[in-house]
């Protein structure tokens, strides 16, 4: 018989797997986490500091009202489809297709209406879509 006591091996915890498994999950969690809050989306547009907006020949600036008229070039526009639209940015446009469509709507102007500027500049095939703003200081100045 043996009495003798045995050696007992003290168990080893390895951390580095456990580290690693850690990191995985990290870094996965990162990828996958979406921080967009749409309950607390608040949008009040449109103001931008920019510079002072000046006048090329190659602009075409389309207006739209709070209640969904349009003008192009300072001139108002009969109806509101699509297709009336497109033929006055269409005959607005002097520079063609390089022509570059400035659109200033209101801010009460529904999303529709500037969607609609957009679609009839591509009916039109005029690819070049800008925005105008106004600054903060002429905000206040109202």
């Amino acid at each position: 018989m043996n009495f003798r006591p045995h050696p007992h091996d003290e168990p080893e915890i390895n951390l580095i797997p456990f580290i690693d498994v850690l990191l995985v999950v990290v870094i996965f969690l990162m990828l996958s986490t979406t921080y967009s809050k749409y309950t607390e989306l608040q949008v009040n547009l449109p103001l931008a500091d920019a510079e002072q907006q000046r006048d090329y020949p190659r602009e075409v600036i389309v207006a739209v009202s709070s209640d969904g008229r349009y003008m192009v070039n300072k001139t108002l526009v009969e109806g509101r489809g699509i297709e009336a639209l497109a033929s006055a940015m269409a005959s607005a446009a002097t520079a063609g297709k390089d022509s570059v469509i400035i659109i200033s709507a209101d801010a009460n102007a529904t999303h529709q209406a500037v969607i609609t500027v957009m679609e009839a500049a591509r009916r039109a095939g005029l690819t070049q879509i800008t925005f105008a703003t106004q600054s903060a200081a002429q905000a206040g100045a109202r």
